[in-house]
């Protein structure tokens, strides 16, 4: 069950509550670590950064209870000071490749199976990045992170009618993408079942 992470704002905020701190923290951690890479393509730095931000909400915690949407206000947050970050490392070019590590099946012991399992991961990450920049951003924090229409649009500073054109067009691209990749992966291999019906779950998961 996903926690009330504006209940967990308001105790920390009003109570000091370290606990419900440490369980907003793990709650968005990732889902913002993942956000700051695709501005900084740096891991280490949007460690940083999120970290940074997270201290500075506990010790400027009583400025902070009237924060309506904690969610939104960390992604915003973490935006502004990766774009920062950017501007002060213009020069710096560092590149990590992210391995997000999302399981939609369930592994059984065959190695080929789940090595077919994760060379289709691979292809769909590949496909995402392709997309334009915002059509990406777009789409990740829908798909992935579960953000609202409203709350992507508030974050990228657009408005929702461009986010919900950008979402559409984006699965358009990686469905066309990913239609090409499963009618190769059968014309190699007719019999190869196991990745087809793998890669219409990950359509499922990611497009519905």
């Amino acid at each position: 069950m996903k926690p009330d992470l504006t209940e967990l704002w308001k105790r920390f905020c009003s109570d000091d509550d370290t606990k419900a701190f440490e369980s907003l923290y793990y709650a968005l951690f990732n889902k913002l670590i993942k956000f700051c890479i695709h501005y900084t393509s740096h891991r280490q730095a949007a460690e940083e950064i999120v970290s940074e931000i997270f201290v500075k909400c506990w010790n400027n915690r009583k400025k902070l209870m009237d924060i309506e949407f904690p969610e939104t206000y960390l992604f915003v947050a973490v935006k502004n000071q990766s774009l920062k970050y950017n501007k002060k490392y213009s020069s710096i070019h560092l590149v990590e490749i992210e391995d997000s590590g999302n399981i939609l099946l369930v592994d059984t012991a065959d190695p080929q199976e789940i090595i077919e399992r994760k060379e289709m991961h691979h292809r769909l990450d590949q496909a995402i990045e392709t997309l334009p920049m915002q059509a990406k951003m777009v789409f990740r924090l829908i798909k992935e992170n579960g953000l609202r229409y409203k709350e992507v649009a508030e974050i990228l500073e657009i408005s929702p009618r461009t986010v919900q054109t950008q979402l559409f067009r984006a699965i358009a691209k990686l469905r066309l993408a990913l239609q090409s990749y499963k009618q190769s992966l059968l014309k190699d291999d007719p019999g190869n079942k196991i990745l087809s019906i793998a890669l219409a779950v990950y359509l499922i998961n990611y497009f519905f």
